[in-house]
């Protein structure tokens, strides 16, 4: 049985759970990286992975790591690869590269030298060349250089894997799936256990809180790019799927409670839900956060708040953070709340005691979850000197 070395990256923060999650699935060799993980696997683990793994962005096959010098030997290196073994010329290419204390010059001469190199390697072998295509291609091409290795990946995911093929309606400014999912499996949050979005937007939360009740895997609803190769084992690829979908549950309803403050939002949600087969499994309803009650005496309350990225949020939601706070102690006890927010003002003004406060990001945007166990009399008392979080206006209209 060959292995080969393959490296999914992920949301920078979750890299231990997609390294439970790769275990789980029977990958080799598992080692967690700054923004991914490397593991190792045969074409059965690397269709799983694509299929099954809720964390990842992305499963690209290592095809080459070797030390470099110059622009040269990054055309060498690639240029000598089997391209034509693995796909044929008339599939279109694109090449991404990334680097970390790189010394050359310019990453574009990179990329346009490693387009170069696979291009002459099939006008060499069958005397034709793939055409190259930014937007959507078959097949997506990786390097990545530090200051003395240089390493290529064939993309086998082909678009990334948090588009999982199920949201109609993004609404706004929307967490990435694979974010979603890995924030619930750091609550601890397991299907059955009562869950709720109180500020829902266009549903990520629940969407992935429904697929991982039902046991539905991420991938099963979409294509990949190994699908495109000229070694796809399909018998393999169809006896896994099946096997995915022997593992489903059966659609009823589940203990996932969604509610957002503005109908047209709210609209999105169920959007998206309903497309995803999910309208009778979640239970959504317009609602003030700050009016709501738990649907349940314990569970999990997971949201992602607005934050004041636009001139005069940051007053209004310093006048909104204390009010959720208050809301969380008095109706709330007996749960965990789990916020996850950009807003270094939220851990000052909401009058809760965190906790727990792990770093995580959203693309580029350092953020963190913020665990609250919501335990009657536990709560660290408002300190009436705390001027700049007070307020005794009305519950914030986030629109306006």
């Amino acid at each position: 049985m060959t292995h080969h070395y393959f490296f999914a990256p992920c949301p920078r923060g979750l890299e231990p759970v997609l390294v439970s999650e790769l275990e789980q699935l029977g990958a080799l060799s598992v080692r967690g990286h700054d923004g991914g993980v490397q593991f190792q696997g045969d074409w059965r683990i690397c269709y799983r992975a694509n299929l099954e793994s809720r964390v990842a962005s992305r499963i690209l096959w290592q095809v080459a790591s070797q030390s470099y010098a110059n622009e040269g030997d990054i055309y060498k290196i690639a240029r000598a690869l089997p391209w034509n073994e693995w796909f044929v010329p008339a599939l279109t290419i694109r090449v991404n590269v990334a680097a970390i204390k790189c010394p050359l010059r310019s990453l574009d001469f990179v990329t346009l030298r490693i387009k170069d190199a696979v291009c002459d390697k099939f006008r060499e072998i069958t005397g034709s060349r793939p055409s190259v295509d930014t937007v959507q291609p078959d097949m997506r091409i990786h390097g990545f250089l530090d200051a003395r290795q240089f390493s290529l990946y064939l993309d086998t995911s082909g678009d990334a894997l948090f588009k999982r093929g199920l949201r109609k309606s993004s609404g706004e400014a929307p967490i990435r799936e694979n974010l979603a999912a890995g924030i619930l499996s750091l609550t601890g949050w397991q299907p059955g256990v009562p869950l709720l979005d109180p500020m829902c937007g266009s549903g990520t939360f629940l969407l992935e809180a429904a697929q991982i009740s039902l046991n539905i895997a991420p991938g099963s609803g979409r294509g990949f790019a190994f699908e495109k190769l000229k070694k796809f084992d399909k018998r393999l690829w169809i006896r896994l799927k099946d096997a995915a979908l022997a593992r489903q549950k059966p659609l009823v309803r589940q203990p996932l409670f969604g509610s957002d403050l503005y109908g047209d939002i709210l609209a999105d949600a169920h959007a998206n839900l309903s497309a995803a087969g999910f309208s009778e499994i979640v239970t959504l309803k317009q609602a003030n956060v700050l009016e709501i009650s738990a649907p349940a005496p314990f569970g999990f309350l997971v949201t992602n708040p607005p934050y004041g990225v636009r001139i005069g949020e940051s007053e209004k939601l310093l006048e909104f953070y204390p009010k959720l706070g208050d809301m969380l102690k008095k109706k709330f006890s007996g749960w965990k709340a789990y916020i996850f927010t950009a807003d270094p003002l939220l851990p000052k003004c909401i009058r809760l005691t965190a906790s727990r406060r792990t770093p995580l990001f959203n693309g580029a945007l350092e953020c963190r979850l913020l665990e609250y166990k919501m335990v009657a009399g536990g709560m660290r008392r408002i300190r009436e000197i705390d001027i700049t979080c007070q307020s005794d206006q009305q519950p914030v209209d986030f629109k306006n």
